[in-house]
């Protein structure tokens, strides 16, 4: 009867998407207010997109295996950086320096993935706040590798990646030799808009893979592991490696991710970089419609475009309606959070529904059990 509800199948569609459409109104607002002109949005949408949808395909596995938003995306993209700068030592630049850091980041994401898999095995239920605080642990290791062993202990050759005091990696690694030869690589121009073809190709390709993967062997395990462990356990399922291998792959996808993003700015800063960049994609993927427990790729694309045209148009909107850009900047940053506050008290709310719901039925099957007996 429910189904067949118009206003109760209306109520449920608002509230699974309130959040993508509460942005669609902010958004909608703000464009006319800025000003900006179409092509300019297109071109920084476009843009943004080419950088930063890989970083956030990387966050589907995790949730597919029922490990929640991973944190610890964190780790593969230091991995992408030493990687990064081990190339920018050897000077080696274009496309064959992308696919070397990309080769290079490997063996470090998949160590990092491990240590973290480990680690969220032994504390099941709270892999999002266990995953967040690894990050900040890794980032202390990455900090000590970078700041104090490149140089005396990790050859760097090139004076201009170390510090003046002959060991330690600079504050900022110029990768302007390698700027956007991905994008830049069968880019056309359609009415002003520039389209990084092979860019979206590699994204394109990436889809494909992950639609691929959830119907092979493991993508069904893990699958199965994310619905219920136990269950997963009882039908010989290898739980605990299928949720490492999880992570591994993220980890090792957002490196490559994180490549994809550096060679499109064109610099890298060196102790930074990685410090935002889980909090953002992981609210882009929430702005799309994604939950703690279901992610599509659908949610990826609309996620980025809606998440970072607020980018774009919240400082400029925010100076057109009160004088001060950083009203703007003060909102989208205070968005970034509270979006993936509200994602997951939503989440704690529907899952102790969804246990309340659960007990009160099989009360009911016990009252009728005993009342036919």
């Amino acid at each position: 009867m429910s189904n067949n509800n118009p206003g109760k199948r209306l109520t449920s569609f608002l509230t699974t998407n309130s959040v993508p459409i509460m942005f669609i109104l902010i958004v909608g607002i703000c464009i006319p207010v800025s000003g900006f002109s179409p092509v300019f949005l297109l071109n920084e949408i476009v843009t943004r997109m080419g950088r930063n949808i890989f970083l956030i395909l990387s966050l589907l596995i995790p949730i597919m295996a029922g490990m929640g938003l991973n944190f610890g995306m964190t780790l593969g993209a230091m991995a992408g950086e030493i990687a990064l700068i081990f190339v920018s030592d050897w000077q080696i630049w274009g496309i064959p320096g992308v696919v070397l850091a990309c080769i290079l980041s490997i063996p470090i994401s998949v160590l990092l993935g491990w240590m973290c898999g480990k680690i969220l095995n032994a504390s099941k239920g709270r892999e999002m706040i266990t995953s967040y605080i690894i990050s900040f642990f890794t980032n202390g290791l990455y900090q000590l590798v970078v700041l104090y062993m490149m140089g005396p202990i990790i050859p760097i050759m090139h004076s201009s990646i170390k510090l003046p005091r002959g060991y330690g990696v600079r504050q900022t690694v110029g990768l302007l030799s390698m700027r956007q030869s991905l994008d830049n690589a069968l880019a056309i121009r359609i009415g002003g808009v520039k389209i990084p073809v092979l860019t979206f190709l590699i994204i394109g390709v990436m889809c494909l893979l992950i639609v691929w993967f959830r119907r092979t062997k493991l993508g069904q395990d893990m699958r199965a592991v994310g619905q219920d462990m136990e269950v997963a356990r009882d039908a010989g399922i290898q739980v605990e490696r299928t949720r490492i291998l999880s992570i591994i792959i993220s980890t090792v996808l957002a490196g490559f991710g994180m490549i994809i993003y550096l060679q499109n700015m064109g610099d890298m800063a060196t102790y930074s970089a990685h410090s935002q960049i889980g909090m953002f994609c992981i609210a882009a993927l929430l702005v799309g419609g994604a939950s703690v427990d279901r992610a599509s790729i659908g949610n990826v694309f609309l996620g980025v475009v809606l998440f970072h045209l607020m980018f774009i148009l919240a400082p400029k909107a925010g100076a057109v309606i009160t004088g001060d850009e950083m009203i703007g900047e003060y909102f989208r940053v205070f968005v970034s959070y509270g979006i993936i506050t509200v994602a997951l008290v939503m989440y704690e709310t529907k899952k102790r529904r969804a246990k309340a719901s659960m007990g009160l039925q099989l009360e009911l099957d016990q009252q009728k059990e005993e009342g036919g007996m």
